[in-house]
């Protein structure tokens, strides 16, 4: 439920009605014929609704303010319970941890005004609403006509509306959010009170496997309410705590891939190695969940990094356990982390993500490979380093920064082996792959939807709040699908730039904190010299991608290879990072031996090492 799934329509049914073409036509019909008269001194909706969808059933009530632009949505689904709302000012979320962040990062502060919008019926008023409105002409869909507008609200963002040509009821509407495009359908209008509203709404993401379907239960018009129901709720987190009564705990961690991985405790079982995501949320792979007698309910589509997508449950896990800090009784999303494995070079339990780093201040040490969970009733920041105000898209921090000078919102992801992936829309507005003349295509990264590609260069400056960094490896994205895809945001600063610092994370105050690291590893800025993709395989790596006039591809080396050995060494003796590290680290010039099997024949390929970027 990252943004508000349940889109109302205040309307009332014309029957036999002529089709309209121009906007102010199409919206005059709609609301001549909506029992504005009936609506015009309610204040407030109240409504609930039976949700079902993704494997699992549950509840949403929403109260709207009809004048003020102010909604709050409640849900309790599954496992999960939470909400999300909009005071007029500011969005908001509280996630099924019980943690409240304020959202204004991505999109979220646009598809806040753009439900305001559609729930106020803004486009009734002589102006519209201060809408930028055009007719996008007349489309059918299972022998039915719509008259369809493209509406964009002031300070919101595009968004198709599209009327019944004969009832003039809203009848579906489809919005970018992020880096996915939902379609609402709205069917099934009863009248509560003189006013119609919808009593079936359907939320897709394109694929039908995964709708959310909610069906009105109960509908009443309220007096008005205080401005403090819709405000964001504040709330005191009493479900943690460390052992001894102390104020914080450290533990070591390894950096492999640039990723964090440290060991966790699940309801006293364990340890278990996680991954640590900044980006990311609390999981548990379906083995481990398996293997701790662990409930998942639910089957939902979860996308990130790649084109593609995994299929995900959700489950209650009694303690989680992180040195000597523990948290109780939390909701863990149950995905294949594991199918991965071969992509990381082994198998992992699990991720430890906002849920948890939302409940302490956290101190990644990257110098001296260690984390720092503290209380942060006793958080002193006088020796953190420069702060970083942070903003929130979902569970998501961000940052305001730049590129090249050029002003945007970056995601802070330690989940990301890389230093900087800059998105293919904020890429192509920018018309940044001109600016280099020196640099490769090649597969960047690897997410929960796969492999994602991009052009990569020797960057120009960026800019985290105050902060500056230079000698950046970046990478140009040119995914079209995913979240490299989404125009809301410029890019992802990954765990290859955030392993200069010691990065403080305070959430709870909406807050970054970097200070150089010591020591610096000496790879920093160091990029890839072979030019492969590998994947582990059963009988060594397996050659996944080959840049196009790289070492590799001089030396013969071809997408589909098996490496066996290297240098002589059996592939199987190796660990796939450290040899992805010797590829990066080690000097131009550096012959690297590599046996390849191919057609069942086996042959040394010798790989000179090259600076590509």
């Amino acid at each position: 439920m990252r943004h508000f799934l349940v889109a109302f329509a205040l309307t009332a049914a014309a029957a036999g009605a002529p089709a309209y073409a121009a906007p102010a036509d199409i919206l005059d019909a709609n609301r001549a014929a909506s029992g504005a008269d009936a609506l015009a001194g309610k204040v407030t909706l109240k409504t609930s609704y039976a949700y079902s969808g993704q494997g699992m059933t549950g509840k949403i009530e929403s109260l709207t303010d009809l004048k003020n632009g102010r909604m709050v949505d409640s849900y309790a689904i599954g496992p999960g319970t939470g909400a999300q709302g909009y005071d007029g000012t500011q969005a908001w979320m509280k996630d099924a941890s019980g943690a409240v962040t304020p959202q204004a990062g991505g999109d979220s502060h646009e598809l806040s005004i753009n439900e305001t919008y559609r729930r106020d019926n803004l486009w009734w008023n002589a102006d519209r609403g201060g809408a930028a409105i055009v007719d996008q002409g007349e489309k059918t869909d299972k022998g039915e006509t719509f008259d369809v507008l493209t509406v964009t609200p002031k300070d919101g963002k595009p968004f198709d509306a599209w009327f019944d040509a004969k009832s003039h009821l809203l009848a579906r509407t489809i919005e970018k959010q992020g880096s996915q495009t939902v379609t609402t359908d709205l069917s099934g209008y009863r009248s509560s009170d003189g006013v119609m509203l919808a009593g079936k709404t359907i939320v897709s993401d394109g694929d039908p496997k995964y709708d959310q379907t909610m069906t009105l239960v109960s509908a009443s018009f309220l007096p008005a309410q205080n401005a403090s129901v819709f405000a964001m709720p504040s709330t005191a987190l009493a479900d943690f705590s460390f052992a001894g009564g102390a104020k914080e705990t450290t533990f070591p961690f390894r950096l492999i891939n640039n990723h964090i991985y440290a060991d966790v405790k699940i309801n006293g079982k364990g340890p278990y190695t996680f991954i640590f995501d900044t980006g990311g949320v609390n999981v548990v792979t379906p083995a481990l969940a398996q293997k701790l007698a662990l409930k998942s309910e639910g089957k939902m589509d979860v996308h990130g990094g790649g084109s593609g997508s995994m299929e995900a449950g959700l489950t209650k896990v009694a303690e989680i356990r992180l040195g000597d800090a523990s948290i109780k009784d939390k909701i863990f999303i149950v995905l294949p982390l594991d199918s991965m494995a071969n992509t990381e070079g082994f198998t992992g339990g699990g991720m430890v993500g906002f849920e948890t780093f939302h409940r302490f201040v956290t101190r990644i040490d990257y110098g001296a490979n260690t984390m720092t969970l503290i209380d942060p009733k006793s958080f002193d920041a006088k020796d953190a380093g420069t702060p970083v105000a942070l903003t929130f898209n979902g569970n998501t921090p961000e940052i305001e920064g730049s590129y090249a000078g050029v002003p945007g919102k970056f995601d802070i992801d330690t989940g990301s082996r890389a230093e900087l992936m800059l998105t293919s829309p904020f890429v192509a507005k920018n018309n940044l792959k001109t600016h280099y003349t020196k640099g490769v295509d090649a597969v960047i990264g690897w997410g929960v939807g796969g492999p994602s590609r991009g052009f990569v260069v020797r960057g120009e400056p960026l800019k985290i709040g105050d902060v500056e960094v230079t000698n950046v490896v970046t990478a140009l994205s040119t995914d079209k699908a995913g979240s490299q895809s989404d125009a809301t945001f410029a890019g992802n600063i990954g765990g290859g730039i955030l392993r200069r610092f010691v990065v403080t994370l305070d959430y709870g105050h909406n807050t970054m904190y970097l200070k150089p690291a010591s020591p610096l590893s000496p790879d920093i800025g160091a990029f890839d010299r072979a030019g492969l993709w590998m994947n582990t395989s059963a009988d060594g790596f397996a050659v996944v991608d080959v840049t196009p006039s790289a070492p590799a591809e001089a030396a013969g080396l071809k997408a589909g290879d098996t490496i066996v050995a290297v240098d002589g060494k059996p592939a199987k003796s190796l660990m796939l990072y450290d040899l992805r590290k010797r590829l990066r680290d080690e000097a131009a010039g550096t012959i690297v031996t590599f046996t390849v099997k191919r057609g069942g024949e086996n042959k040394d390929v010798l790989v000179t090492l090259r600076d590509l970027i």
